[in-house]
């Protein structure tokens, strides 16, 4: 965002240029494989454009949607809206929406492909868990990624893997069902099923691809929100403290509802996996281990001469 007084990121904007680069290449080599497959050019670019629209534009009522989460107003939240005001003015930046969602798992997040249909969400979980202000930190995190635009990156970022997702399983169904129906190509083409693999192969290897970039893109993006926040609150040990707050309640929530939030976990302040889940490996783990990110905060407090 333009004019935010939130620190900027060379590495994180690098980052942001090379991932889209990269995911435009992708996608690309995605539309030219299909095509190479037998499909039709026109319905591929139709499908891909009508995910992509999809993706975009909605993407802050979907993620509302899916956490159940709910638009509050100043009246119905004064507290948590007296916090995103004050955080917002030392930032110069415009408020977003603000939400909240009812449940357990201790979270937040940001959304939005705009300034305008921006929305920062917390949950009922991380309001009750924390301190007036870890809680601001967490916010100031998450106000961040609304300044620094990576949300509307990872929003368009994301909508490839959604397309090749979606072609890799329906691929795979028509492959499986021209298969028991016997199904075998004219004499000008390959059979129904054998375009169904090659569309299967080509989706697969695309959703790889952008799902390994963002991924990339998480990590980092995670790490320049800390930094950011941290500057601007002047106060990285209650970042910190939050942190490790909201990891270490994490084992004490019930699986069914951390499977739930998992879909979302690189949008998630911290990602809604118990302890166990943070041996995942580093390649396709969502944030950076946490001791890396209390590791840089404790850095930070030392830079501004304060006690960790």
């Amino acid at each position: 965002m333009a004019g935010s007084k939130f620190r900027p990121d060379s590495g994180l904007t690098t980052r942001m240029v090379l991932t889209m680069v990269l995911l435009f290449v992708v996608y690309v080599l995605f539309v030219v494989g299909l095509v190479a497959a037998g499909l039709n050019i026109w319905l591929v670019l139709v499908l891909v454009a009508a995910f992509a629209a999809f993706s975009y534009f909605s993407s802050d009522k979907i993620a509302m949607f899916a956490m159940g989460a709910k638009e509050v107003s100043p009246q119905q939240a004064p507290d948590l809206h007296a916090v995103v005001d004050r955080l917002c003015a030392m930032a110069d930046m415009s408020k977003p929406r603000v939400g909240i969602a009812d449940t357990d798992v201790p979270n937040a997040f940001a959304t939005g492909h705009s300034e305008k249909s921006a929305v920062i969400c917390v949950t009922t979980g991380l309001v009750r868990r924390l301190e007036g202000p870890e809680l601001e930190a967490v916010i100031a995190h998450e106000l961040s990624h609304i300044a620094h635009r990576d949300v509307m990156v990872m929003t368009i970022a994301g909508f490839l893997g959604i397309v090749a997702g979606f072609l890799t399983q329906a691929g795979l169904r028509f492959a499986m069902f021209s298969g028991m129906a016997g199904g075998r190509g004219n004499n000008n083409g390959p059979a129904p099923a054998v375009v169904a693999l090659l569309v299967v192969l080509v989706s697969a290897v695309a959703w790889a691809l952008s799902f390994l970039l963002t991924r990339a893109l998480s990590r980092y993006r995670e790490l320049a929100a800390d930094r950011a926040a941290a500057y601007l609150t002047g106060r990285p040990s209650m970042l910190s403290s939050a942190l490790s707050k909201i990891t270490g309640d994490m084992a004490r929530i019930p699986t069914r509802d951390l499977r739930q939030a998992e879909p979302f976990n690189a949008f998630f302040f911290a990602p809604a996996l118990s302890e166990k889940g943070f041996s995942f490996s580093q390649l396709i783990a969502t944030h950076p281990p946490v001791q890396q990110r209390v590791s840089r905060l404790a850095e930070i407090s030392r830079q501004l001469g304060q006690g960790h």
